[in-house]
């Protein structure tokens, strides 16, 4: 007799669910061994922990477009998710969160591990919560947490009661009152009306210095972008989620947006007269056109964001790669002009500094120079993650994306963590590809340790088995450090900043991975060669310098007089800073050979 959690398995198999992610408990032992019957058909992936158990969840749904599936015991598993479903929910990635309860006839009794789960998920997973109260009711509880959150890009949840899991299921009765939910989803084309996309032409063709911002809802849309900006004659900026859209070897493509976005993107913002932003809801003001001096066209899939971060003169609902297509006939083509010339000189002049600024010596090493290394090795079809930190800095503009490449990190909520289980569920669901996580310290420290256990159990199952973790070893919270010091005129606080030492690369060859330190610069290519030579997983620990600044495309008189107050505060490390800062603008601002190519387009490119 097959019990209430084996028909939640067999209904997400229905949904060709293939695996999920999670950590044992009593609170869902019935579920756990409904998994296992069925086990040559949904895979059990152990996680280490609950948080990653949904980050891992969270990115099997960006890096496939599938939903993503977490599971966690009632009480404290259950608690343990929401980190991770906060970053899918931010970031409009579809996951499905399974969790257990307290037998229902304890619920209200505050029992061992009792807690209001349907308030706890309120939040989170605010379009679907629900608790399944009935050995009759499983179907149409699985079937809706997993259409909404297909459809609706977002976080379900469905609370199973542990006495519940257990009871012999029942089919819902042919009576009053009883609801036939059935399997499936299939997106349909959402398009705007003609006359929105005339509207949307004629702004744009009116306009003499047009610019592009793509974020992750163009992922699936990157020749409609590419012929969209070659069509206009504009450049493409990116935002962080939106960094594999296009080719960053393209000569308009300007790269990232925002704090740590380039001198390119920065400037065309500035001096653009129409801003085509399609599929992103970058949220940082200052770093976007002023409104009265752009006319806006915006495309999203999700309504509630148009004219959310700009106002939009054409707001158009529909899918970014159907609605481009049928804007480009609406476009007038365009012979190369001066603001074309003036896009590609700026992009060629910004790879140039950053070569520049990637070779500036450093003690020990130039984190800068660490990226751009890898930059020029990165495999085909590679699958790319970042934790938050500083890291985030050279990730969005040193590493040169191509076509078919993947890439990845938590946008909306910014949370420390993602960039290992990321990597890891990267490789369970694409084996065959090389999956690379470049990871703070502080977030090594966090969780990402416990990350090494999983991938050390794991690797032998993928056809590729390599998966590096890229460790920035600088013993430093790097990126609040430099907001204190930036953004509040603080000098470093060590107590809170400074990080115990801890031995990265020594932890992987103890769990059986490629283990490499690296303290010399001269090093960090042949570093990086090992490890895309070794046939197992690698962590690359780089010693690197915590002094090398964050610099923002433009910098505000305010933000470099917190600075001047921080060092006259008496910064720890107000000669290291100084030091590295006079090197950085040097690399900048130095006369280059104008003859001399910028470093692109890369090998494979």
């Amino acid at each position: 007799m097959a019990t209430v959690a084996d028909r939640l398995i067999d209904r997400l198999i229905q949904w060709q669910v293939d695996r999920v992610f999670g950590y044992p408990g009593d609170g869902i032992n019935g579920i756990t061994s409904a998994i296992k019957r069925r086990e040559s058909e949904l895979r059990f992936i152990q996680a280490r922990y609950e948080e990653l158990a949904a980050f891992m969840a969270c990115a099997h749904a960006k890096f496939t477009g599938s939903a993503g599936i977490c599971l966690a015991t009632s009480g404290p598993g259950a608690i343990h998710l929401l980190n991770g479903l906060y970053d899918a929910k931010k970031d409009h990635a579809p996951v499905v969160a399974i969790v257990g309860q307290t037998v229902s006839f304890a619920i209200g009794s505050d029992y061992q591990q009792e807690v209001d789960l349907r308030s706890l998920f309120k939040d989170v997973a605010g379009d679907f919560v629900s608790v399944v109260s009935h050995a009759s009711a499983w179907r149409h509880h699985v079937d809706n947490a997993m259409r909404i959150a297909i459809s609706g890009r977002t976080v379900t949840c469905i609370i199973v009661p542990a006495d519940i899991q257990e009871q012999i299921a029942i089919e819902p009765p042919r009576k009053h009152g009883v609801t036939y939910s059935g399997v499936g989803y299939e997106f349909p084309e959402i398009i705007p009306t003609k006359d929105q996309l005339e509207r949307a032409a004629a702004i744009l063709n009116s306009s003499k210095r047009p610019a592009m911002l793509v974020g992750a809802g163009a992922l699936h849309a990157e020749s409609e972008v590419v012929q969209t900006a070659e069509k206009l004659g504009a450049g493409i900026a990116k935002a962080l989620l939106g960094k594999a859209v296009a080719p960053d070897s393209h000569p308009l493509v300007t790269g990232s947006i925002g704090l740590l976005g380039t001198r390119a993107s920065d400037r065309m913002m500035r001096e653009c007269d129409a801003l085509l932003m399609v599929g992103t809801g970058f949220p940082y003001a200052e770093f976007l056109p002023q409104p009265d001096q752009v006319r806006v066209v915006q495309i999203d899939l999700k309504p509630r964001q148009l004219s959310l971060r700009m106002p939009a003169e054409a707001a158009l609902h529909g899918d970014s790669a159907l609605t481009l297509r049928a804007l480009l006939p609406l476009l007038e083509p365009r012979d190369e002009n001066e603001w074309t010339r003036s896009i590609r000189e700026w992009i060629v002049e910004w790879w140039k500094v950053l070569e520049a600024r990637a070779m500036v010596g450093a003690d020990p090493i130039n984190p800068q120079r660490v990226f751009w290394e890898a930059s020029k090795r990165l495999p085909e079809k590679c699958i790319l993650s970042a934790d938050s930190g500083s890291c985030v800095f050279w990730y969005a503009r040193d590493l040169v994306l191509r076509s078919g490449m993947k890439a990845s990190l938590s946008g909306g909520l910014a949370t420390m963590c993602p960039g290992v289980p990321y990597a890891l569920a990267a490789k369970h669901a694409f084996p065959d590809r090389v999956a690379i996580a470049f990871v703070g310290d502080g977030a090594m420290q966090m969780l990402g340790i416990n990350g090494l256990i999983s991938i050390s159990a794991s690797w032998r199952e993928w056809s590729d088995p390599r998966l590096i973790v890229c460790v920035l070893n600088n013993g430093d919270l790097n990126m609040v450090t430099w907001e204190q010091r930036v953004m509040a005129g603080d000098a470093k606080f060590e107590t809170s900043q400074d990080l115990p030492p801890f031995e990265y690369a020594a932890y992987a060859s103890s769990l059986g991975l490629l283990g490499i330190r690296i303290d010399d610069p001269e090093r960090v290519g042949e570093a990086w060669d090992a490890a895309l030579a070794a046939e197992r997983p690698s962590v690359l620990e780089f010693v690197t310098d915590p002094n090398v600044p964050l610099i923002p495309p433009h910098i505000t008189f305010e933000q470099a007089r917190a600075y001047l107050a921080s060092m006259m505060k008496g910064d720890v490390d107000t000669l290291g800073m100084l030091k590295q800062t006079l090197k950085e603008a040097a690399a900048t601002y130095a006369p280059r050979d104008p003859s001399r190519a910028a470093p692109l387009p890369v090998p494979g490119s």
